[in-house]
């Protein structure tokens, strides 16, 4: 990995997920469903299925990273899990942040692929030692990334509010 860090704001991401949105509209594809793959995926999901207009979203509980350059021997999906019978014959769109390893995102494509009619993968970043290479990639990087959903720490405690 590299030493350098990509630093994603609000407004790159806005125009990243329209430019992703963009490339699977240019492509023909047109999915029934978008599937979010949380945490990571749920804003790239969200903003995307908004720029294609599709309705339809899932998402999929998956833990793979335990911090930061440490992983589950594999992807292991987490309750609640989506009713996959609802997907059933669909065109998919899995939608992730990032294709680090690829590990989470091809477990996904594979599960989507067991009933959806066809699924393709979009992130917006892909790392160049990915196991796979997403149908639809903003940029490849192999430098750190910092989202601005995770760029601060999570909040702690009560805010103190006079009333």
């Amino acid at each position: 990995m590299s030493e350098t860090r990509e630093v994603l704001s609000w407004d790159g991401f806005g125009a990243a997920a329209r430019e992703i949105a963009q490339a699977v509209v240019d492509s023909g594809f047109a999915p029934d469903v978008v599937i979010a793959v949380a945490r990571g995926g749920l804003p790239v999901g969200g903003a995307v299925s908004y720029a294609m207009g599709v309705k339809a979203i899932g998402t999929l509980n998956v833990e793979f990273y335990t911090a930061v350059g440490e992983t589950l021997p594999e992807p292991v999906l987490l309750s609640p899990e989506m009713d996959l019978t609802a997907i059933e014959g669909l065109k998919a769109l899995v939608v992730d942040d990032v294709a680090d390893t690829g590990e989470t995102l091809a477990m996904v494509k594979r599960l989507m692929a067991e009933r959806c009619e066809e699924v393709r993968t979009a992130v917006l970043y892909r790392k160049p030692q990915s196991i796979i290479d997403p149908d639809y990639a903003w940029k490849v990087t192999d430098d750190w990334i910092v989202f601005p959903w995770s760029a601060e720490p999570p909040v702690t405690g009560a805010a103190n509010i006079d009333a």
